[in-house]
């Protein structure tokens, strides 16, 4: 590399690093308005707005080419105007759970005695209350399908004791305010950092229960088949349920019409063995996944495509 380049190189450097307050500010600033924004509105007006502006706008950046590769991809058999209408259906999705972030503390209304009447419907109260009771540990999985912040108020609004495993933004000023937010309705958060398998670990120990998204792009993990396409996942869910033989279920949100969401919680995944009766971990998260890759072919239009699942 030429002197001339590597000057060129550290002065971008530079004025990244210069900016970068100036930018994080700007963003968690951003973030502050459309929240306080959201809040002035019922959730119903809020959250269409929003959706409008996700949709109009949304085709425009960078990421929506790759959300119509991954879609081409899953879906060579569907047409431009099919891919186009799951499309739509990403950032509509988008769109409105971003205004309902601001509502996480007000937009669970789930009545057991009247569990028809609210915008919150639950598909596996019995499983859930069967894991509150037992006093053993459990681990759910889930994906980015409809509104999935709402998987992580399910567990302590049902009285099911334990923690959700979470990604942080790398901004860490807009990652603190987001924490604070969620704090108000997820009890124990556990932050994806060197010491969380430590923690996740003597949750696990004390019977508590532990949830965490599985459906993206890990370059270290396991491979597993996606859509008849290989690619690496996360296998901590797997290393968990093999170190203390606890029962995995799946727990994912769908969208429904009127502002309303259904929570579906499956009875325990059945996950392959090994020669020695323990969990395979590769196996398991195969079998992890094709369930989500059901759940995605489902409501195409309600997972998050945006992310490069392939590589």
């Amino acid at each position: 590399m030429s002197p001339l380049k590597i000057l060129w190189g550290r002065l971008v450097r530079r004025i990244r690093r210069a900016l970068a307050p100036v930018i994080e500010s700007i963003i968690v600033g951003f973030v502050r308005v459309l929240v306080w924004w959201s809040r002035l509105y019922p959730i119903s007006w809020s959250s269409a707005v929003v959706s409008t502006l996700a949709r109009l706008l949304g085709p425009f950046f960078l990421v929506s080419r790759v959300a119509r590769q991954n879609l081409r991809r899953a879906f060579p058999e569907k047409s431009d105007a099919e891919i186009r209408r799951i499309l739509d259906g990403v950032w509509d999705n988008l769109g409105r759970m971003s205004a309902e972030f601001a509502h996480l503390d007000r937009i669970w209304d789930y009545d057991p005695i009247h569990p028809d009447n609210g915008r919150i419907e639950i598909v596996g109260t019995e499983v859930m209350a069967r894991l509150r009771d037992d006093g053993k540990p459990a681990l759910f999985f889930t994906s980015h399908t409809g509104n999935w912040e709402l998987n992580a108020i399910t567990g302590g609004k049902l009285g099911v004791k334990g923690g959700v495993l979470y990604r942080a933004p790398n901004i860490q000023k807009a990652a603190k305010l987001i924490e604070d937010m969620r704090a108000e309705t997820m009890p124990g958060l556990i932050r994806a950092n060197r010491n969380a398998g430590r923690q996740m670990a003597r949750m696990l120990e004390e019977g508590q229960h532990i949830g965490m998204l599985v459906d993206q792009y890990w370059g270290q993990g396991v491979m597993v088949d996606f859509f008849g396409r290989p690619c690496p996942t996360n296998p901590t869910l797997a290393r968990l349920a093999r170190q203390f033989e606890c029962p995995v279920h799946g727990m994912r949100v769908i969208r429904l019409p009127r502002g309303r969401f259904r929570i579906e919680i499956t009875e325990e995944i059945v996950l392959p063995r090994d020669a020695d009766g323990r969990i395979d971990v590769q196996g398991a998260m195969q079998a992890v996944t094709a369930v989500i890759e059901d759940w995605v072919r489902e409501y195409p239009g309600q997972w998050l495509w945006l992310h490069r699942r392939w590589r």
